[in-house]
């Protein structure tokens, strides 16, 4: 007997409508079942689900209609990540507003998704750009503010001058925004930050607790953090530079001292700035710099590029023998003090820049087998362990011990009163930025007040709604044009 072929067109239909009319997966709060929760990655509304969409939320759905069948109670709903900058763009482009657009958008992308016959609670449904949802994050951003949990503080970020916003480092291409091309510029702004850096320690430690995670997920994840132990080395200027007479610097490997040949700061950093008022060409470097992305993938595919600025600074262990400063590319002001030493022969970055510039490299790490007399580093750094060499009084030892004896002889010396040294945690992991920086985002509900300072709008007051009046004539924050909402 021949069996009927499948029809989708007809048979999802019907079951689908047979589903809904009895709520089969709409999840009740007084079902004794026990709890399961069930949620993928909520979407974007681009206004198209892709093939991404459907195998993501396959997935899901097969964990869900698994976990119904072993009897549980499984809450599966579905929203949408409905902020951001894509609508405002299309708002300007095709002359509509943003919250239409994104509405629209939200309404095609459902039906698209009902037709997959996926197992959604949809009366659970919301956007993230309902009102009823972001007032509840401003309730508890009002949270956060008031357990010291965010803070406010200038950082350098990437500024689109076309779209007139900041962009994630990733939204950064060959130093352009991804999306209008223009050359993008490093911007000092002040926004707002939840401060998970005082939590890095504790986000470290528990990375232990993570015992069914795959343990490439924990390295990464480790290495995001990156705990770092080092010595902040204060060095002496050769000459003061206006007021400044050391240049502070962070460094893992303080043991490398003596094969230091160079010093190189952030374009942004004060004696960067200070050496380029009377030095046109450094201007212009500097200048093309803050051109550059700062994600870690740019600075490690830039050609690394310096500016001798005529500084020099004295080696903290003989007064006779100092050290070029370079405005450099690859250093960036958020990183340890904007400032390193550069030590050609075990760090290759180090080393290509000291090549390209004729700088001195000197070892001062080889094999434990090596020899002395003959060990050379020419066009590859030596990173490994090894044995110290070239390092007058640090000489024989491994590379542990002579950090720890630097340490001890510099947390000795003093230098204007204070000891020319000091122990240092450092992490790699920044603060979390959250500042909008135009319209169509959750509202921070922050009063800037000429005679408070910035205080919070009482929750009672909340939620501060965006205005729907709203133009989108011309680039940048419409908000600011508002005639009231400020």
């Amino acid at each position: 007997m021949a069996t009927e072929r499948y029809n989708p067109r007809t048979s999802e239909p019907k079951w689908q409508k047979a589903w809904a009319e009895k709520k089969l997966f709409e999840a009740r709060n007084d079902d004794p079942k026990p709890k399961y929760y069930v949620l993928e990655m909520f979407p974007y509304p681009s206004g198209k689900i892709h093939i991404g969409h459907t195998r993501n939320y396959t997935m899901g759905d097969v964990v869900a209609r698994y976990k119904r069948a072993k009897g549980f109670n499984v809450l599966h709903p579905m929203g949408w990540d409905a902020f951001g900058m894509p609508a405002e763009n299309a708002a300007m482009q095709n002359k509509v507003h943003p919250k239409d657009w994104t509405y629209e958008n939200i309404a095609i992308m459902r039906e698209q998704l009902k037709m997959m016959g996926l197992s959604l609670d949809w009366a659970r449904e919301f956007a993230t750009c309902d009102v009823d949802y972001y007032h509840r994050q401003q309730m508890l951003f009002l949270d956060f503010v008031e357990k010291g949990l965010v803070t406010r503080k200038s950082s350098k970020v990437n500024w689109d001058p076309e779209d007139m916003t900041v962009l994630a480092n990733e939204q950064v291409i060959d130093g352009r925004g991804w999306r209008s091309g223009a050359l993008v510029e490093q911007r000092e702004l002040t926004q707002w930050f939840f401060k998970i850096t005082d939590f890095a320690q504790d986000l470290l430690d528990s990375l232990n607790l993570l015992e069914e995670w795959p343990e490439k997920v924990k390295l990464m994840q480790h290495n995001w953090i990156g705990r770092s132990e080092g010595l902040l080395i204060r060095w002496p200027l050769a000459k003061p530079v206006g007021d400044a007479d050391e240049l502070e610097v962070y460094t893992t490997r303080p043991d490398t001292i003596f094969g230091a040949s160079f010093m190189a700061v952030a374009a942004d950093h004060p004696l960067a700035r200070k050496a380029a008022e009377e030095n046109v060409e450094l201007a212009k470097f500097i200048e093309e710099v803050r051109h550059m992305g700062t994600s870690v993938a740019a600075l490690e595919t830039a050609e690394k590029k310096g500016f001798d600025t005529g500084i020099r600074v004295v080696h903290p262990f003989d007064e006779t023998w100092t050290l070029p400063v370079y405005v450099a590319n690859f250093v960036l002001m958020e990183y340890g003090t904007g400032a390193i030493f550069g030590c050609p022969s075990g760090d290759q970055r180090d080393l290509d820049f000291a090549n390209k510039y004729g700088l001195p490299v000197i070892p001062v790490v080889m094999p434990e087998d090596g020899d002395a007399k003959t060990f050379q580093v020419i066009e590859e750094a030596y990173v490994d362990d090894g044995v110290m060499i070239n390092s007058r009084f640090l000489d024989g030892m491994k590379p542990e011990q002579a950090f720890d004896e630097v340490a001890k002889l510099l947390e000795a010396k003093t230098i204007g009163g204070r000891p020319m040294a000091e122990r240092k945690v450092n992490f790699r992991l920044r603060d979390w930025g959250i500042s909008r920086q135009r319209y169509w985002g959750c509202p921070i509900p922050m009063i800037h007040c000429e005679a408070c300072g910035v205080v919070p709008v009482p929750k009672a007051d909340l939620p501060v709604k965006l205005p729907d009046d709203i133009e989108f004539d011309r680039p940048g924050n419409p908000l600011d044009r508002h005639p009231t909402w400020r």
